[in-house]
């Protein structure tokens, strides 16, 4: 049976519809989302452990550690072994996570959800996460953009889903849990579970994928396509770099600094999503925002991380890849400088502002396997967008750790203002800085590092 996931046995026969694959990888992409959604948990977390948001914040900053590292270390296996049976080993560590941090949970060994959700989970993330990018660009050579953008602007959209889902659960679960009530938290036995639940869940969802998935036969290429239309654009190879030499040129050391700038930028609103805006619209001590409200702005968030996700990237298939990222950095810039001086002057203005730098940050994901295609070619560029990766797993740590680590100089979670995110949004704003830079000094990649003909054949195949 096991035989089935190998990638022999997943090439598609003539006539496949290309358009069956960008619902494969959603399937997957929709489940791993789910990370997006640590806030609406993430009091309760505190509660039932009795430990800081720190504490509770480095669950989700291993968890993107792991997805990075693991993507890094695994993409050439996954290009090698396909996407079918890289889906399945995601979704083998994705539900096991789950499972893991639910036991944590019971018996309060905080460490064990670390492993969980923050090890094992972020195992499945990674590998979960490129597994489809490859396979994606072959399919849609004309559009790499829009097509990377289909799949995962459900990375993007995951929180949607996740966010009423399991404030329902817990609702469910525990008869003194109120969504519409800032103070209430769930009990250790509805979180166990919650995420008993979602583990079992997501497992069958992403089998869906795992099923579905195919990749092109040798040669395939989209009717009335004609390669030359692509090689004329700017910043365009039709050569192809091995994932070994592109870590060794300063386009990939550059497109990795601007990926970390502007995941840090993001990462951070998304951690703190639930909390910060009722901390924004906080009177006499007490927000004008419920948990519900709260609740419900993490899912708009979801809404503009996934538009985002789709429509610029599709964006940049017509405009370029430098340009839509000065649009993400340079944009990210002026719009964190508003919400630290006039976020709190309104409630719609608040979440307009913060939605629109959202679909920068899941832009910015959605685009850059376009830009590594377009530097590096379609070799070994799921493992080169592996390796790239890691620039996600540092903005995992350092995003986070700004938010948190001003928060917790500020005061207790339930007490903050819009006056104590100040220092951290402004520190953003620099951060996106040193992005918008790199961004303009990257450059076509030299031919010292392009593979000769014939090498590139065998797919994935190491140098």
């Amino acid at each position: 049976m096991l035989s089935a996931l190998d990638r022999q046995h997943t090439v598609a026969p003539p006539g496949y519809s290309r358009w069956l694959i960008p619902p494969a990888a959603l399937s997957v992409h929709l489940c791993i989302g789910q990370a997006y959604a640590t806030s609406v948990y993430k009091n309760s977390l505190i509660a039932h452990f009795d430990v800081s948001q720190t504490a509770i914040g480095i669950i989700f900053s291993i968890a993107i550690v792991m997805l990075g590292l693991s993507a890094a270390l695994g993409g050439t296996w996954v290009e090698s072994n396909g996407p079918r049976k890289a889906m399945f080993v995601s979704a083998v560590f994705w539900a096991s996570g789950f499972l893991v941090a639910a036991l944590g949970i019971a018996t309060k060994q905080l460490w064990l959800v670390y492993f969980g959700y923050g090890f094992l989970g972020g195992i499945g993330l990674g590998i979960g996460y490129i597994s489809p990018v490859s396979t994606l660009i072959k399919w849609f050579p004309d559009r790499p953009g829009l097509a990377t953008g289909l799949a995962i602007m459900g990375f993007g959209g995951g929180a949607l889903i996740a966010s009423p889902l399991s404030r329902q659960l817990m609702s469910f679960y525990d008869s003194g849990y109120d969504p519409n009530n800032a103070a209430s938290v769930a009990d250790g036995h509805a979180l166990v579970l919650l995420f008993v639940t979602l583990g079992v869940l997501y497992f069958i969802i992403m089998m869906f994928g795992v099923v579905n998935v195919r990749v092109p036969a040798e040669g395939w290429k989209p009717e009335g396509f004609d390669p030359a239309t692509v090689a004329a654009k700017p910043l365009v190879t039709t050569a192809n770099v091995s994932a070994a030499n592109a870590i060794k040129t300063p386009s990939f050391w550059l497109l990795w600094t601007v990926l970390f700038c502007n995941v840090t930028a993001g990462i951070g609103i998304l951690e703190q999503a639930s909390p910060m805006i009722q901390d924004f619209f906080r009177e006499g001590g007490t927000s004008t925002v419920t948990v519900a409200a709260a609740g419900g702005f993490v899912g708009v968030l979801s809404l503009f991380n996934m538009a985002g996700r789709f429509v610029w990237s599709s964006t940049s298939d017509v405009v370029g890849r430098k340009p839509i990222y000065m649009l993400y950095l340079g944009g990210g810039m002026v719009l964190y400088t508003l919400v630290a001086t006039v976020g709190s002057a309104a409630t719609a203005l608040f979440v307009v502002m913060t939605g629109v730098i959202l679909s920068f940050y899941g832009g910015g994901f959605a685009t850059v396997p376009a830009y590594l295609r377009d530097l590096f070619g379609t070799f070994q560029v799921g493992a080169i967008h592996g390796r790239l990766l890691t620039a996600w797993s540092a903005a995992g740590v350092a995003g986070p750790l700004i938010i948190n680590g001003f928060l917790d100089a500020q005061g207790k979670p339930g007490t903050l203002t819009a006056e104590a995110y100040r220092p951290a949004l402004f520190t953003m704003v620099g951060v996106l800085a040193v992005g918008f830079v790199a961004n303009l000094l990257i450059r076509p990649v030299a031919e010292k590092y392009h593979e000769e003909h014939g090498q590139e054949l065998l797919e994935g195949s190491p140098r």
